[in-house]
């Protein structure tokens, strides 16, 4: 939710849920006005769909035909809801009116990768379009969720035995003769051993000087005064 990488255009999430839509359509008003020739991919989940800002976003990219593709993850729970007890119509792709959407299989990999190009050619010419990806979590929405309290665990093996997205691409590598079974066994492994790699890392990475926190929201002159981590006091002095 956190991430964000303003060199590779990645724009992260947003602490309130939905409101990173209003924002990815001002950054597509913004491709739109400086005839850019690019597009924005807006996302967000079910939980968020049923926000009163999507729908004012919805109505401003169709209005200015914005070049943005909405996306819904929908996992079918939000965070702990199933769909059907939150909305009346959970056909998420059917909600923008006079923008047209489709429902994408979002654990097919292929799939997805043909309607972000579809969708990608559609708004740069017709305005936004509305993709929603029909996906799962297997986990909890976050620590605190053991996500086996709003539905069985039978379900979740059921979705992980037949429509898990990896294990789809890799009958389909083993099917076209791409790689081996042992081939991809080792790139497995290998994989495995990075990402250790990466968690000890981050692991063992010192904290941040607590002066970040206020880096990219007040100007470099603000006067901050940071006390130090062992504190846990952090206060800036206006101008």
């Amino acid at each position: 939710m956190h991430f964000y990488k303003r060199d590779a255009n990645f724009f992260g999430g947003h602490g309130i849920v939905g409101a990173q839509v209003p924002l990815g359509c001002g950054i597509a008003f913004a491709q739109r006005y400086r005839k850019e020739g690019t597009v924005t991919f807006d996302l967000y989940g079910d939980g968020a769909a049923n926000q009163g800002q999507l729908f004012e976003a919805l109505n401003m990219a169709g209005l200015w035909k914005l070049p943005v593709v909405l996306v819904c993850e929908n996992n079918h729970y939000g965070m702990g809801m199933a769909e059907w007890r939150a909305s009346k119509s959970p056909a998420y792709y059917k909600r923008g009116d006079y923008v047209p959407g489709l429902k994408v299989d979002g654990m097919d990999v292929l799939a997805v990768k043909q309607a972000c190009k579809f969708a990608k050619e559609h708004v740069l010419e017709n305005g936004p379009i509305i993709l929603e990806m029909d996906t799962y979590r297997y986990h909890g929405h976050s620590m605190s969720d053991p996500g086996s309290t709003y539905r069985t665990r039978d379900e979740i093996a059921g979705i992980r035995q037949e429509r898990d997205p990896i294990e789809r691409v890799r009958k389909l590598i083993l099917a076209h003769d791409f790689a081996t079974a042992q081939e991809l066994k080792v790139l497995f492994r290998l994989l495995r051993v990075q990402i250790s790699s990466d968690f000890f890392y981050t692991q063992e990475s010192p904290m941040p000087d607590p002066s970040e926190l206020f880096k990219n929201v007040y100007v470099n002159d603000c006067g901050l005064e940071s006390f130090g981590v062992d504190r846990k006091v952090v206060r800036t002095v206006l101008p």
